[in-house]
């Protein structure tokens, strides 16, 4: 249709022509030179329609007036397509009213103008006021829903914005698109609905959108949000070419199923990468604490010609501070101001934090003073700094003056600070930020419930860190693993292991956190059956899981079980970890194989404390005590400090051999040379030790003169040497004290029983039977175990059990006889129990009986060896030729040719 319009329109391409000239604008509004009077209705709308985009590309909002008052000039205000335009131009504006205003006077509105309205109040934050239009609106289409979902979501909302899908799909007057599964698949993953995630991969399948490439994106991103990751992975591997974002994400999602190393393979095989792709594997790295790889991966970035951005200088300030290298992060501080004209935020607070962690707290604070904008990232930068380096005090003051500017307190602040409350163990201050995290609705961030958690768990209140995760809407991995650790430090190893099986998904750090309570509480073979389910399910381990697991072997001393884990160990890399092979040496120390824990141990090239500390404890549980000195004045030319582990270890030592001497002057180097406060430990050794050589006086008088408390460890080991020497008088001054302590091991009270026994003082026996059944104390069940064919057979007193019972009762009578052949020997037959015939015995006899006579016997018992299994075993590798090796609760005894390696000092 073709309008004489020249009447019209000859006062307005003057304004037209000026709009299109205007100097201040970067680019030319041009309109094209037209015959007013064959311009019809259809090519002036695409006129205005592309002046109206190009005005708000410019921002200019007088121009937008002066175009809007040109058309109600022309008439040309009654068009729907162009009065929808003006709308979306006002909302660019952020001028509402003038938007209503046009919405209002539309005569023939269609469902663009509702959308177009929707989507401009959602946009300036009117939610409320959007969903009032989506009610009123006549009809709907696709779009309107999706414009109602994305502004739930991006106002924050992302569980309205799974409702509004919901009631779209019932509701059934439009089909969702890709962008409804996109938008809601993106509400799902802010919330971490792992099982809402399965339903919306279903219905995508149903729906047939599998194939694109845009929904394909959304079920990645969501599965790894939700903590799915073995989902995303296998929807990434299904793909024919994903594209640069499934990569992405698929490298952060490989870095959290199995550690920086696969993300990094990952990151190798990618066909092509952009900014996101060199910034995403920086941070891993630099999270991964692989902190040297993390600034040759950006050396690497910039030879690729990709330049770092903010994100990037976030990651490498994150990576120096973990390497403490503050030359390399000042180099770069003084690039970036060489080249920005001024320091970016988000730089600016990684700076902060790499100045901060590095000690220079002054550098810290002025870069935060230098700083034109401080928003909550520089903010929650400096607390966390300041709290870092142990000024927990100045980060609340810090937090304090933070509200009073005031800046708004996100998620990761409060956790921040949450951080500061259990450091300070202030459970008070924690209880007022869990009050206020819920005022300003922060309760429900994962972060701050996980700190909360972490809080609650650290200041010993196990209940409010229960309450605080069952009412956590979302819950991801270092939730379920706070809470498993929590329930650890409590002591409820049942409760963890039933929130650990509940657990929707796990990573490596879940495993160890439940390996690490298994083996803390003495479930070792828990422990170990963990460790083989972990490889069952596809798990990878780390070092802290091998380091564990052989901790669990070295606890339950099974050696062969032991040298399969370390074989896997190598096998993955982690044989020359520090950490592992400490473990290998406490392993074979353990086990009493302490010339291999030697060799392991010499073979460490950067030895740590903990490594000579290991050496020392082995040789120590061996009685081998010049060599723990030897090894202890070794460790002093290496120029490192011994710590109190390091003392109790070359005490103890001291104290098997019966070094009187030395165990005085290296107690005395403790305190004088090295400022360390003896403890507990250290006084039972030192007790320990004196009362060993029957000085029990100078013992009673060390106890007098301690600055602590003595514990039962203390009196017990005065009472174990009263029974070597025979003095019951001090004996019973030392049970006394015991039953002050409300001491319920009946380890003591069986000891002073012996004593009595000794001395002929029955009633005193009978006496402390009735006390002991009085208390309800029952004697610990003694038990011994040795392992064949990789298998751990296990015996008790008088066992009938063993389906090989009988063999071992015949075996052990035999190799009785031929002790008392010897004359060395008398059976001692308790006639109220015919055999009478402790658990180390039976295991011995099971030993002779199943291994080859080239082999040594190895036994473990959980309680001390008394004297006459001491004897037995000694006699039996004098008349067998056999080397046996048992490790009772307090140290190890090598027998061989009748002899053993405690030289009778025991």
């Amino acid at each position: 249709m073709i309008f004489n319009l020249s009447w019209r329109f000859s006062n307005h391409l003057l304004l037209l022509r000026l709009i299109s000239n205007q100097e201040i604008f970067s680019r030319n509004l041009t309109l094209r030179n037209f015959s007013v009077a064959k311009q019809s209705f259809m090519e002036l709308s695409q006129t205005y329609y592309e002046s109206l985009k190009t005005c708000i590309s410019l921002r200019s909002i007088p121009i937008g007036k002066k175009l809007h008052a040109q058309l109600i000039a022309t008439g040309l205000d009654s068009s729907t397509f162009l009065q929808n335009h003006l709308m979306a131009m006002y909302f660019k504006f952020g001028l509402i009213a003038d938007a209503f205003r046009v919405f209002r006077r539309i005569q023939f509105t269609n469902v663009f103008s509702w959308n177009t309205m929707i989507n401009g109040l959602a946009e300036c934050g009117m939610i409320r006021e959007a969903h009032q239009l989506f009610e009123e609106m006549p009809e709907r289409d696709s779009v309107s829903w999706n414009s109602m979902m994305s502004g739930y979501f991006r106002n924050g909302r992302p569980t309205d914005t799974i409702k509004v899908f919901v009631d779209m799909i019932r509701v059934c007057d439009s089909v969702p698109d890709p962008f409804s599964f996109a938008c809601v698949m993106k509400a799902c993953a802010s919330l971490g609905y792992v099982e809402l995630a399965f339903q919306l991969h279903g219905l995508v399948e149903k729906f047939d959108f599998g194939p694109d490439m845009s929904v394909e994106s959304s079920i990645i991103d969501m599965y790894i949000k939700c903590g799915a990751l073995h989902f995303a992975k296998k929807v990434f591997l299904s793909m024919s070419n994903p594209n640069l974002f499934c990569w992405n994400s698929m490298v952060y999602g490989y870095s959290i199923l199995d550690g920086a190393g696969s993300a990094l393979v990952l990151f190798n095989q990618m066909p092509e990468r952009d900014t996101v792709s060199w910034n995403t594997m920086v941070s891993i790295l630099s999270q991964h604490g692989l902190s040297a790889e993390a600034l040759n991966m950006v050396v690497e970035m910039c030879n690729q010609g990709f330049r770092p951005n903010s994100m990037s200088y976030a990651s490498i300030f994150s990576a120096c501070a973990n390497i403490n290298d503050l030359s390399w992060g000042a180099h770069l501080h003084a690039r970036i101001l060489r080249m920005e004209p001024n320091l970016d935020v988000y730089v600016g607070s990684g700076l902060i934090d790499m100045y901060a962690k590095c000690g220079c707290l002054a550098y810290a604070r002025r870069v935060f003073n230098n700083l034109t904008v401080h928003n909550v990232v520089s903010w929650t930068s400096l607390i966390g700094g300041v709290a870092q380096s142990g000024q927990e005090e100045e980060a609340l003051a810090l937090f304090k003056q933070m509200r009073k500017v005031p800046v708004a307190s996100d998620q990761f602040t409060l956790a921040t600070v949450l951080g500061v409350c259990y450091s300070l163990k202030d459970i008070s201050l924690g209880g007022q930020l869990h009050g206020y995290a819920i005022k300003i609705g922060m309760d429900s961030s994962v972060p701050v419930g996980n700190a909360l958690i972490t809080m609650y768990s650290k200041c010993q209140n196990v209940h409010g860190a229960h309450h605080t995760f069952e009412l956590m809407l979302v819950r991801d991995i270092i939730s379920w693993t706070t809470m498993i650790t929590a329930f650890s430090h409590n002591g409820n190893v049942e409760k963890a292991q039933e929130y650990f099986n509940k657990m929707p998904e796990r990573n490596v750090i879940t495993w160890n956190s439940m390996l690490v309570t298994y083996t803390k509480h003495g479930f070792w073979e828990e422990g170990l059956k963990l460790f083989i389910l972990m490889l069952r399910e596809g798990g990878t381990p780390d070092w802290v899981t091998f380091a564990t697991s052989i901790s669990a072997c070295a606890y339950s001393a099974v050696l062969k079980l032991g040298n399969q884990i370390i074989a896997q160990a190598e096998k993955s890399g982690f044989g020359s970890d520090v950490s592992v092979t400490n473990s290998i040496v406490s392993m074979y120390s353990r086990c009493g194989r302490i010339v291999e824990a030697r060799k392991v141990f010499d073979s460490i090239a950067t030895k740590d404390l903990i490594s000579w500390n290991a050496m020392m404890s082995g040789y120590a549980q061996s009685g081998l005590g010049e060599e723990v000195i030897d090894i202890f004045e070794s460790m002093l030319t290496t120029g490192l400090t011994p710590d109190h582990i390091s003392y109790v270890s070359i005490l103890s030592g001291c104290s098997h051999s019966g070094l009187v001497p030395e165990g005085t002057h290296y107690f005395n180097m403790m305190t004088k040379v090295h400022g360390i406060s003896p403890t507990c430990e250290h006084f039972t050794c030192m007790v320990d030790l004196l009362g060993r050589a029957g000085l029990l006086e100078q013992a009673r008088d060390l106890i007098k003169e301690m600055p602590l408390k003595p514990n039962a460890a203390i009196w017990g080991a005065l009472l174990g040497a009263c029974r070597i020497h025979g003095d019951a008088k001090l004996a019973e001054i030392a049970m006394r004290n015991l039953i002050e302590l409300d001491v319920e091991d009946s380890g003591s009270y069986v000891l002073l029983a012996n004593i009595y026994s000794d001395f002929g003082k029955l009633q005193g026996v009978s006496d402390l039977r009735r006390f002991m059944r009085a208390k309800g104390i029952q004697k610990n069940p003694g038990c011994s175990w040795i392992e064949v064919d990789n298998r751990v057979h296990v015996f008790t007193v008088d066992d009938t059990s063993h389906p090989q019972i009988k063999d071992v009762y015949r075996v052990l009578e035999e190799i009785i006889k031929k002790i008392e052949d010897t004359g060395s020997y008398v059976n001692e037959i308790d006639f109220a129990r015919p055999r009478g015939y402790h658990s180390e015995k039976l295991a011995m006899a099971f030993g002779l009986m199943s291994l080859p006579t080239w082999m040594p016997i190895h036994i473990m018992k959980n309680l001390r060896i008394c004297r006459d299994c001491h004897l037995v075993i000694k006699l039996v590798s004098l008349v067998t030729s056999r080397e046996l090796i048992v490790r009772d609760a307090n140290r190890f005894h090598h027998f061989k040719d009748g002899c053993c390696s405690c030289q009778e000092y025991w």
